[in-house]
């Protein structure tokens, strides 16, 4: 696929049109304050894997609406001290997978966790195990349109609240040192990763990698490929509904959240990257508000970005920071 979208010097100084929702603090105030209302209640099970280097617990703990959440957390085996951590989310359609899925980071001697994505888990790897037993208005197939007559019902007013609370649990394990903690996600999870940045405050760094959920009005309008398309295709149904939606997705747009990032941060976008177009993951990097971030740029990949280049970029960049 040649280059599509806005050059390369365009896209470092691009900044998006989507209007911020003069409430967009109150109502993730409001919504994370009801969901500390329900007791947190981490579970860590030990899981016999097999695997020798690795200790991997089976995680439960209380999202959106004290809604069930799973996890693994994975630690070097042996661990006796409190070791810095790294939260990762995962891509759409994805869930946790299977423990021997996830090692890299507790090969490196951190400690690990990464979230199932509530009603996800069936697309690809290993699967999942989080239901999301909230219902919604009529929606496209898949999770974009899902509840977006309104931001109180959107979906991932649920998965960004089981990220925060993600966080939460796995700093809450008495051998993770909650003050070194890092978020890491690649497109869902980079957009995940995008919107923890702004709502935790002492993160001490995010690493999004083509991060997805970002500057709706353009990608929506930019890229026929799913999930964005979801939108279009709800629309194309719903005639007249335009600006409900752009309203409702606003809440959500990780240009807003960036907007409030108080962590270092490293981007990954890749300029043939037709499912999370680079002006999009630009719009959000240009708004990161704080000013130790970079940005790794793919010139000839599509979605998969740099895969492992971007993987051995995160782990030199993370020596800094945790």
């Amino acid at each position: 696929m040649p280059l599509f979208d806005l050059s390369l010097e365009e896209l470092r100084t691009y900044r998006s049109a989507s209007a911020e929702p003069e409430d967009f603090d109150a109502f993730w105030s409001k919504t994370l304050q009801e969901a500390r209302e329900h007791d947190l209640d981490a579970r860590f099970e030990p899981v016999d894997t097999g695997l020798a280097t690795v200790q991997v617990y089976d995680v439960t703990f209380a999202g959106f609406g004290g809604h069930p959440v799973k996890g693994w957390l994975t630690l070097p085996a042996g661990t006796a001290q409190p070791l810095p951590l790294v939260v990762e989310f995962v891509g759409y359609g994805g869930g946790r997978g299977l423990p021997h899925e996830h090692l890299l980071w507790a090969s490196t001697g951190r400690a690990h966790f990464i979230m199932d994505t509530r009603g996800q888990g069936s697309a690809w790897g290993g699967g999942g195990g989080t239901a999301d037993p909230v219902g919604g208005a009529p929606s496209y197939p898949g999770f974009m349109t899902r509840g977006i007559d309104d931001p109180e019902n959107y979906y991932y007013r649920r998965v960004f609240t089981d990220a925060v609370r993600a966080i939460e649990a796995a700093r809450s394990h008495p051998l993770t040192d909650a003050s070194r903690t890092v978020a890491i996600g690649s497109s869902q999870g980079g957009g995940i990763t995008i919107a923890v940045g702004g709502l935790v405050p002492d993160l001490v760094g995010i690493a999004p990698d083509v991060p997805f959920l970002c500057d709706f009005p353009r990608a929506a309008t930019l890229t026929d490929r799913h999930p964005y398309r979801e939108i279009g295709l709800f629309l194309k149904t719903h005639r007249g509904r335009t600006q409900d939606v752009l309203r409702t997705l606003s809440y959500f747009d990780g240009v807003h959240f960036a907007a409030r990032g108080a962590a270092p941060a490293l981007f990954s976008a890749a300029l043939e990257d037709q499912t999370c177009p680079p002006s999009t993951v630009f719009a959000a990097f240009n708004a990161w508000a704080h000013d130790d971030k970079a940005i790794e740029v793919y010139d000839f990949n599509d979605h998969e970005g740099g895969g492992p280049y971007q993987q051995a970029a995160k782990l030199r960049w993370l020596r800094a920071y945790a």
